[in-house]
């Protein structure tokens, strides 16, 4: 993982593990005030993954959240 993967990992743990709303409202200002039209380029395989989860929904291939979490102690065993 790059340094910028494990700085936004870290990010994104922190950010859910706080309460505190001022704090994070003030994250969002910044993020406001700092969005620009930033292109995110994919990896083949990210693209390939995406396509192949298009293909699924439009084929019916698709499971609720509420069956998806009852099936969890299944893949838990």
């Amino acid at each position: 993982m790059t340094s910028l993967e494990n700085t936004r990992h870290s990010l994104i743990d922190r950010i859910l593990a706080t309460k505190n709303e001022s704090f994070l409202k003030a994250i969002t200002a910044i993020f406001d005030s700092s969005q620009t039209e930033e292109i995110v380029e994919m990896s083949p395989e990210q693209v390939k993954m995406i396509m192949m989860a298009k293909e699924d929904v439009a084929a019916g291939r698709i499971i609720s959240d509420e069956d998806l979490k009852a099936s969890d102690p299944e893949w838990l065993r």
